[in-house]
C-alpha cells in the first residue's frame, strides 16, 4: 500500500493539486495493482479508467484542481495533505482488512472502499468511463483479496 500512496502523492504534487483525493488513489491503485485491474470487467473496461485518469492528470475531463474533495463521509477536516473522502477511504480499506484478520490491506480493499463512496472522486471517474461502482463494491465485497476475479 505504501508504493500505491507514493504513488498519489507523486501525482497530487505534479498535477499542483493540495491534497491526495481518492482520484489520485484510484489512479495509482490501476497502474500498480494487478489485482485491481482483475476486479474490473476485462481489459476494455480497465483501458477506459485508465485513459480516463490520464486525460485528467494531463488537463482534460473532469477539473477539481484547487478545490477541496468533500463526499459528504466526514466533516470537513482532513489530515493534512488528504481530503476527506481519501482519509475516509484508506479508514475503509483498513477496517475492511481487519475484519477478514489481516493487518495488511490489499489493493482490492482500497478499491472496494473507493467504490462503496458515490460521492468521492474515483466514483466520479468511475462513472465517467462506463463502470457502474456500486456493483463493482458490491462484487469487492463478496470475494476476498487474491479470489477476485473478473465477470468480463
Amino acid at each position: 500500500m505504501a508504493s500505491v500512496v507514493a504513488g498519489a502523492r507523486r501525482r497530487a504534487l505534479r498535477d499542483g493539486d493540495r491534497q491526495i483525493d481518492t482520484a489520485h488513489l484510484l489512479h495509482s491503485l490501476m497502474e500498480t495493482d494487478p489485482e485491481v485491474r482483475a476486479a474490473f470487467d476485462g481489459a476494455p473496461q480497465v483501458a477506459r479508467v485508465l485513459g480516463y485518469l490520464v486525460q485528467r492528470s494531463i488537463g482534460y475531463g473532469l477539473r477539481w484542481q484547487g478545490s477541496v474533495e468533500d463526499s459528504g463521509a466526514l466533516p470537513l477536516l482532513a489530515q493534512p495533505g488528504w481530503s476527506p473522502a481519501a482519509v475516509t477511504a484508506m479508514e475503509g480499506a483498513l477496517a475492511r482488512a481487519g475484519a477478514r484478520g489481516d493487518a495488511r490491506v490489499g489493493g482490492t480493499d482500497l478499491l472496494a472502499a473507493l467504490a462503496g463512496d458515490p460521492e468521492c472522486r474515483a466514483v466520479e471517474v468511475l462513472d465517467h468511463a462506463g463502470v457502474d461502482a456500486g456493483e463493482l463494491a458490491a462484487r469487492l465485497v463478496e470475494a476476498p483479496p487474491s479470489r477476485q476475479v473478473s465477470q468480463g
